[in-house]
C-alpha cells in the first residue's frame, strides 16, 4: 500500500510518501510545494490544488494522511493554514482516496515515542524508520512522519496486507 502523508501549509506543504507491507515501510519519495507568497490568497490556493493534483496522478496513492490544525497565536495564520489544509483534504478527496487526520501530538508519538517531541527529534527517527531516505527539509520530513502514523493506524486495525 502506498501512503502519501502530507504535512499543510500555505507557504510550504511537505509531502512524503511510503509503501507498507504489513509492519515494513520503506521510503519511496519525498518533497516540498511551494506558492507565491506575493500571489493573491485564492491564486495560491488553486496552484497548491493544480501541484497536489498532479503529485497525487504522478504517484497513485492508496491512502493519504493529513496533520491536523493547531491553533496558534495568530489568528490570520491560523485561518490561512486551515484554508490550505482544506485543500490537502480535498485534493485525496476528489480522487477518492481514504484520508487520515491526525493531530501533532499523536503523529510525534507514533515516530518517536512522545507527543512533545521536538522538529529535530521527528526528523532523525524518521531517518531511523526509512533508513537510507534523503529528507527534502522540515515539512517533508513532518510529512513522512504522518504517513508513518498512518501506516502504524493502518496496520493496527489491520487493513495493510
Amino acid at each position: 500500500m502506498l501512503i502519501l502523508g502530507l504535512d499543510p501549509g500555505l507557504g510550504t506543504t511537505g509531502w512524503g510518501l511510503i509503501r507498507a507491507e504489513g509492519n515494513r515501510l520503506s521510503h519511496v519519495a519525498n518533497g516540498r510545494l511551494k506558492t507565491d507568497t506575493a500571489a493573491p490568497l485564492p491564486r495560491r490556493l488553486a496552484h497548491l490544488d493544480a501541484m497536489l493534483a498532479a503529485l497525487i496522478v504522478d504517484h497513485a496513492p492508496d491512502a493519504c494522511a493529513v496533520e491536523e490544525v493547531f491553533v496558534n497565536s495568530n489568528p490570520q495564520s491560523t485561518l490561512k493554514l486551515g484554508q490550505a489544509r482544506g485543500v490537502v483534504l480535498c485534493a485525496g478527496a476528489r480522487v477518492g482516496l481514504e484520508v487520515g487526520e491526525y493531530a501533532a501530538r499523536l503523529v510525534k508519538k507514533a515516530v518517536v515515542g512522545v507527543g512533545n517531541a521536538d522538529k529535530a527529534q521527528v526528523h532523525a527517527m524518521v531517518s531511523v524508520l526509512l533508513p537510507g531516505v534523503k529528507i527534502d527539509g522540515a515539512d517533508a520530513a513532518d510529512a513522512l512522519a504522518v504517513a508513518i502514523c498512518h501506516a502504524h493506524h493502518m496496520a493496527s486495525a489491520r487493513r495493510i496486507p
